[in-house]
Parts: structure tokens; C-alpha cells; sequence
């Protein structure tokens, strides 16, 4: 868009030059030539694919059941509760050590309720790994 306007004024009249007051698009042609760059630059980038190929399985008989949950609840006055079983200190490792000789996947979900002590909590994470639970999640 260019817009010019032709002034008389008492000095252009005496030379004979008229001025001409005119838009610069010098900083619009510059701004179109980065942003050609900048596409001409990303579209080979998001017009390349990946060639993938993923190992297709026709014998879906070996998936495997999602594993069992174990709820694993550490109380304010140092109880634990496996399940719904209240245990104590001594009882908690071997019923773990049990757990898992029976189902190795098995992940056991350990909580704490607000007023528990944390290191009740830290010892009762680090028996279920000196036990062999392998999956441990923890709210």
C-alpha cells in the first residue's frame, strides 16, 4: 500500500520540485524475507516421515493379565495394613517375602495416612524392596 501526496509550497514552486511523501516498505519486504527463509527452512522438516516398522504379533494367546495390586497402608501409631491385614514390624517382611514368592508382578501400592511417621513409611518402602517387590507405587 503506497500513498503519495504532491505539496505545493512556496520553495518547490520557485525550483520547480515538487515533494512526495511516501510509505517505506523496506521493513515489510524485510520482515517477508525472514519469514520466507524461516518456511522454506521447516517445511522439509515437518513434510519428512519416519519410516517405521513395528513388529506385528498374530498370536495374541501370550498377552499377559495386567498384575495383582497389593494395598500397603502405614498408619500414626506405626501399624501397617497388607491388604486389609493389620501386621506389625516383625510380621510385615515375611508377609512380602510370601507376596512375591507367589506373584513376582504383583505391585504393591504403598500409602501413608497424614499424622504417620516417615520413617515408618522409608522403612516400610525399603523392606518391600530388601523383599523383592520389584513394583512399588506410593501415593
Amino acid at each position: 500500500m503506497a500513498a503519495s501526496v504532491f505539496r505545493d509550497s512556496p520553495s518547490s514552486s520557485r525550483s520547480g520540485h515538487t515533494e512526495v511523501a511516501q510509505m517505506n516498505i523496506t521493513p515489510l519486504v524485510d520482515v517477508m524475507l525472514v519469514l520466507l527463509v524461516i518456511f522454506m527452512v521447516a517445511t522439509p522438516m515437518v513434510a519428512n516421515r519416519i519410516d517405521l516398522r513395528l513388529q506385528q504379533t498374530a498370536d495374541r494367546t501370550n498377552v499377559l493379565p495386567p498384575p495383582d495390586r497389593v494395598a500397603l497402608r502405614v498408619d500414626g501409631n506405626g501399624a501397617f495394613h497388607l491388604d486389609g491385614v493389620a501386621l506389625d514390624r516383625a510380621a510385615l517382611p515375611l508377609a512380602l517375602r510370601d507376596l512375591m514368592q507367589v506373584e513376582p508382578r504383583t505391585v504393591v501400592q504403598i500409602t501413608a495416612n497424614a499424622d504417620a511417621d516417615y520413617q515408618e513409611f522409608a522403612w516400610a518402602l525399603a523392606e518391600a524392596q530388601r523383599n523383592g517387590v520389584r513394583n512399588i507405587a506410593w501415593e
